[in-house]
């Protein structure tokens, strides 16, 4: 019944293999190196983590209705399988970001950005919600740049090169590199599949490029300012060294990158 030669199902197989637990992380020599980093630098890995928290929250909250289109489709088992991982690991996300944000003290989460309201609270929920009364192609395209291309392929792919520059590169807290590092393999294999599933709608109806480039050009800018306002606290003094034209930069790297592919399998 299943069809071995299916892309989805291939990615379901290393889900499966590639299983994680977010309690098994070590986190002794973290709460040590926290308590010896500065004021400043304990704030700006708060406000990644917090970004991730509540965006990890949020993903795994609006997934489901693109599970539910894909179901009323029909003859998409293999899709359907492969997003039953993705929800459980996002759900695991929320366990890991959770876990860290406890093992580390009282900390105070800083208030969201506009932009980041904006995207998690209005454009994802709206666009994902959407597929509970339509499941056309065009509402799954909008659905899918928003969540598996953005938020997933540009704004975290940006997030995990933050941790990596601020705590790998300078030896710090590695059970959390580890544990974003985790976290990051699982959203590549949700990226992949956000990739594949864009590429077979296109190709069922090419004039929906339109629509996914209209989508992509409005929530990018969304996305760089989030990226922009995470440094915007620190003036010209931004802990670890960090450098926003390096992120801006690099996410937009990103968006360029899935694009390519996109435009290759059209």
């Amino acid at each position: 019944m299943l069809d071995e030669t299916l892309f989805p199902l291939s990615l379901y197989h290393k889900a499966k293999q590639l299983v994680w637990d977010p309690r098994d992380i070590d986190l002794a020599q973290d709460a040590r190196d926290w308590q010896r980093m500065s004021e400043r630098e304990r704030d700006i890995i708060t406000r990644l983590s917090a970004q991730f928290l509540g965006g990890e929250v949020a993903v795994t909250h609006d997934l489901t209705p693109l599970l539910a289109a894909i179901r009323r489709q029909g003859g998409l088992l293999e899709e359907e399988m492969f997003l039953t991982t993705q929800l459980f690991e996002e759900s695991k996300h929320v366990e890991w970001f959770d876990r860290w944000w406890n093992a580390m003290g009282a900390l105070q989460a800083p208030s969201c950005s506009a932009p980041y309201r904006q995207l998690f609270e209005v454009e994802l929920p709206a666009a994902l919600s959407r597929l509970l009364h339509d499941d056309s192609p065009r509402a799954q395209v909008e659905a899918i740049a928003t969540y598996h291309i953005i938020i997933e392929g540009v704004l975290a792919e940006t997030g995990y090169h933050g941790f990596a520059r601020a705590l790998r590169d300078h030896g710090l807290m590695p059970g959390t590199v580890r544990g974003v590092a985790l976290v990051q393999r699982d959203e590549a294999r949700h990226i992949a599949y956000g990739l594949y599933a864009l590429g077979r709608l296109l190709r069922g109806e090419p004039a929906l490029w339109d629509v996914l480039m209209a989508r992509l050009n409005a929530l990018l800018p969304l996305a760089l300012e989030i990226v922009s306002e995470t440094f915007a606290p620190y003036g010209d003094d931004i802990p670890f060294g960090l450098n926003p034209a390096e992120f801006i930069a690099y996410a937009g790297e990103q968006f360029d990158h899935r694009l390519s592919v996109l435009e290759r399998d059209r």
